[in-house]
């Protein structure tokens, strides 16, 4: 197989990755009797009212089924996010001793460790649920936790350690001139520290489920667009903060109705 053609067919399959995990994503919506912005019908809404410490089988309950809802909720998620990371590899084959076994490791790294980071979050929402702060679909039962998270993720936008993290994912051609590795070892160890970088960057859009439900379609796409803008090198840096306006101003929006309503 010559050289373009196996660049085709790598690539080829990373796209088609995407579209199965987002297929799948929507199965599990439509299994759960979830519309698209996360709504329960009436079977989601009996699911969503169970008391996880019933003496029964319940996926969202448990640390393995959950795990793979949120390790595939990542790959389609993230994955296109790393779309400008691998082309700016590919850009290094040329110039410097990249290989297309590089470019593998640099997938499976950066795919390791939003793994790590989704049995991380599988651990919270177990933990969130069995507490009663969630439901059974992980949305937050009051609208000040809600309100809170948005508020936190809002104001995380104007720290420094998301200036740091956005500037390694807004800049993978800085990261690897700094940090360069040959093969396909090297091409993981890259992808483990740009992995890294990103979840640091991105972990509170993943917390923003809980907001609104974890299989929210509405919510993962609008999510997952963001992040790909944030990282486009044109206009990623102008994007940062507005959002987390727009997140404040929703977060106490979501707090001040029901305080509202209820005086």
């Amino acid at each position: 197989m010559g050289i373009g053609s196996l660049r085709s067919v790598l690539w080829l399959s990373f796209f088609g990755a995407i579209l199965v995990a987002w297929w799948w994503l929507y199965a599990m919506a439509m299994t759960m009797d979830l519309d698209l912005i996360g709504r329960p019908g009436p079977m989601g809404q009996a699911m969503a009212a169970m008391d996880p410490r019933m003496d029964m089988y319940m996926p969202m309950a448990e640390f393995w089924p959950l795990f793979w809802m949120w390790a595939i909720m990542m790959a389609a998620m993230m994955l296109p996010t790393m779309v400008p990371t691998l082309r700016a590899y590919e850009d290094l084959m040329v110039s410097a001793t990249g290989t297309r076994a590089g470019w593998l490791g640099l997938l499976a790294g950066y795919s390791i460790a939003w793994g790590a980071f989704a049995a991380l979050i599988t651990g919270v929402q177990l933990t969130l649920l069995f507490s009663g702060v969630v439901d059974m679909l992980g949305i937050a039962r009051s609208p000040y936790v809600a309100g809170g998270l948005l508020l936190a993720v809002g104001a995380f936008q104007f720290t420094r350690a998301k200036q740091v993290c956005h500037g390694v994912c807004h800049s993978p051609m800085t990261y690897f001139l700094g940090n360069w590795r040959t093969g396909a070892a090297g091409g993981l160890r890259m992808g483990l520290g740009l992995g890294a970088f990103c979840v640091g960057c991105c972990w509170g859009f993943m917390a923003l489920g809980f907001v609104g439900g974890v299989m929210s379609l509405l919510w993962m796409g609008l999510a997952t667009l963001f992040m790909v803008v944030e990282k486009l090198p044109q206009i990623g840096h102008y994007v940062v903060k507005p959002m987390g306006i727009a997140l404040i101003i929703g977060g106490l929006a979501v707090i001040a109705v029901p305080t509202v309503m209820g005086g």
